[in-house]
């Protein structure tokens, strides 16, 4: 198994050589998982950190919903391959601190989940959960190189999580509320959270939704997962 520091060692590569932003949001975030209790985080349970100003009754109700985002995750994908260290913050300061932003959530590669207050829910969980599970599945090397493009990657990461903010109910024939019109972003930075962003989600949602509907469930994502990991594209895969 990977060292904690090995992974915030790998974390702080990865995300400098990527872009300049990851240079200043790199350093906090592997410091966390080098030395948690540095950034102020305290072990729970398992892989999961909470933040030491947590109360009992907080820390857990974020357990709580930490296994019900890992059940929903596991009833999509049949079985778990990624095992994440969770950081979960309890005041907005300490989601600031790690170079959260706005976001609710931070999927790292396949290493880590990052939470923050409002981020502590089944659906954000499970959300970036299948970010983490889909790229242990291919690999941290395809994963740097975005070999799975990042509509597809988010669009599924809403099927999972069941997201109703942009997709209908699961037992309605076709559960799209907004039609895909041409081709969506693949890359990382025309997802980072907009006013615009809504409509994006909810783009690739509808295009994965009825891909996976289309192909008979669930098991056809594995299966598409498993041929990029074995070295085809995505193109030729989907």
């Amino acid at each position: 198994m990977v060292s904690r520091l090995m992974k915030a060692i790998v974390l702080a590569i990865l995300l400098i050589a990527t872009t300049a932003a990851g240079l200043a949001a790199a350093y906090p975030m592997a410091a966390a998982m080098a030395c948690p209790s540095c950034l102020g985080f305290k072990k729970d349970s398992g892989q999961v950190y909470v933040e030491d100003s947590m109360t009992p009754q907080q820390q857990t109700a974020a357990l709580k919903t930490i296994a019900m985002a890992r059940e929903r995750l596991r009833r999509f994908y049949g079985a778990i391959e990624s095992n994440p260290e969770i950081f979960i913050c309890g005041e907005d300061h300490c989601y600031r601190k790690i170079g959260g932003g706005k976001s609710r959530g931070m999927a790292i590669l396949n290493l880590a989940l990052f939470l923050s207050p409002k981020g502590v829910t089944v659906t954000i969980a499970s959300h970036e959960m299948s970010h983490i599970e889909l790229h242990t599945r291919i690999g941290l090397i395809k994963t740097f190189r975005r070999d799975v493009p990042q509509w597809f990657d988010e669009g599924v990461a809403v099927v999972v999580s069941d997201d109703d903010r942009y997709l209908k109910p699961i037992s309605s024939p076709d559960r799209c509320l907004v039609e895909p019109d041409g081709a969506l972003p693949t890359t990382r930075s025309a997802w980072i959270e907009s006013a615009a962003s809504a409509g994006l989600y909810a783009k690739a949602a509808c295009r994965a939704s009825r891909w996976i509907a289309d192909h008979d469930g669930p098991r056809a994502l594995t299966r598409l997962l498993e041929k990029i990991a074995a070295g085809e594209s995505f193109e030729m895969a989907y």
